[in-house]
């Protein structure tokens, strides 16, 4: 039994082994107590992948009464993305995994060319897949360049053909002389955009058009595809929305548009080998500084929260799960533009123990101040309450011992001693005055 309102029910995680890429991840993040998860030889458990094969061809899917929006309710959701081309352990694919468990079933994905496009579209497979009733996320590729006007083109037609199929129906609905037909087209008006009303009203709307026969019905059969509300996710990484791609961007959260932009901030060129970007932090190595960064990292987020309409968050799951899954929420939910950064543990940080760590490394970086969580809603100014919320404390971990866990700062140690020294004090006071300044922005916005 996992709760209340499961009755009858047991819940078991199992796992495939012959699509296992041996991260040791799970066993990881296991909690402390449990250790339900060990790694053991491959040849040792072979014989466990018939359960794993019986689980998918039998195991049929369940109404549960969590809230999808929950860590745990999330957790029983089907993700539709699966078998990666990602590097073991891979910082960027959870979060893309989870957001495809919220909204996989009607989404849109506009994929900027890098690390999230290749492990996304890895020809000749993909790891985006759907669900028993065919339906999963509709994923394209666009260039480095314009990723952020494409999926703005991906919104702007989507809500061209939902509006005309709106006035098709409300014409219908004024024209038939059936009743339950009437019904059904005023349900579906009124629950045009909304998630999941949208999705049971289409059920119904096409129910009752059954074997009627009119213009207006054809029609609307022939856009069926848009009866329920759509899901505009545009994917990318630092160097695409900080870099190259930041005035398409801009320009996509300027046209007030209902679209999702989320940026998988590895804080370097991860799919290019390694360039800094303008994410890159004070004093980490990489391409094109060698001898360690010396400027700050471009505050993409309180560039976006200067419009004032923009729902913007920064978020790291390894340090906050539920914090994680609410910015997701309350992103797709906003009736504007958003923007979610996400910080994303990548192979290029060099972190000690490998990608394995990824997780906790991604709690350090919260712990230590590196990374600051937080949500901006606009929602609530007009509310009267605060739009931003602060949802990471003060440090409680030591900001130098962060940087040490990864070869990406203690390179430079090793190299320029003394500059090493020099950088890691100016990153370290930067962060202060971060944090300083998201605890002032939360006083002015009160």
């Amino acid at each position: 039994m996992v709760g209340k309102g499961t009755e009858g029910l047991s819940f078991s995680m199992n796992v495939s082994v012959l699509d296992c890429q041996g991260c040791g991840i799970c066993v990881g993040v296991c909690p402390a107590k449990e250790k339900a998860l060990a790694m053991k030889n491959l040849d040792s458990q072979r014989d466990k992948q018939k359960y794993f094969d019986y689980a998918v061809k039998n195991v049929s899917v369940k109404e549960i009464p969590f809230a999808k929006s929950t860590v745990k309710g999330s957790q029983f959701e089907q993700p539709l993305l699966e078998f990666s081309g990602a590097c073991a352990g891979c910082g960027e694919t959870p979060y893309a995994k989870l957001i495809t468990q919220l909204f996989g079933d009607r989404m849109y994905i506009a994929n900027a060319t890098g690390c999230t496009s290749i492990w996304g579209g890895s020809a000749p497979s993909t790891p985006y897949t759907v669900n028993k009733q065919g339906k999963g996320p509709a994923w394209a590729n666009s260039l480095f360049e314009d990723n952020a006007e494409y999926g703005l083109g991906m919104q702007l037609a989507v809500a061209q053909r939902r509006d005309k199929l709106a006035e098709n129906i409300k014409k219908l609905a004024e024209t038939t002389d059936c009743a339950g037909l009437k019904e059904a087209c005023d349900e579906w008006l009124a629950n045009k955009d909304d998630a999941e009303g949208s999705k049971a009203a289409s059920e119904k709307l096409l129910s009752a058009i059954g074997s009627c026969e009119c213009g207006l019905c054809d029609e609307i059969l022939e856009n069926k595809d848009m009866l329920s509300k759509k899901s505009v996710w545009i994917f990318g990484g630092d160097g695409w929305a900080y870099d190259i791609g930041f005035g398409g961007l801009d320009h996509a959260i300027a046209s007030g548009r209902d679209i999702n932009i989320f940026v998988f901030d590895t804080e370097v060129y991860s799919n290019t080998g390694g360039q800094a970007s303008k994410s890159s932090q004070i004093g980490q190595v990489a391409q094109f500084a060698a001898s360690g960064k010396e400027i700050g990292k471009k505050n993409l987020a309180q560039i976006a929260m200067s419009y004032g309409y923009v729902y913007v968050a920064q978020i790291a799951m390894g340090a906050n799960q539920a914090q994680c899954i609410k910015a997701i929420a309350e992103a797709e939910s906003y009736p504007g533009p958003s923007l979610i950064i996400a910080y994303s543990p990548c192979i290029n940080h060099g972190i000690k123990g490998g990608l394995t760590n990824a997780q906790l490394e991604t709690k350090l970086a919260v712990e230590t101040g590196y990374w600051h969580l937080f949500r901006f809603d606009p929602r609530l100014k007009a509310q009267g309450k605060n739009p931003f919320q602060l949802d990471s404390k003060a440090p409680t971990a030591n900001y130098k011992d962060f940087l040490a866990n990864e070869n990406r700062y203690t390179s430079l140690k090793l190299q320029f001693p003394e500059r090493a020294e020099e950088l890691f004090d100016k990153a370290e006071q930067a962060a202060k005055e971060r944090y300083e300044h998201l605890l002032r922005l939360s006083k002015l916005y009160e």
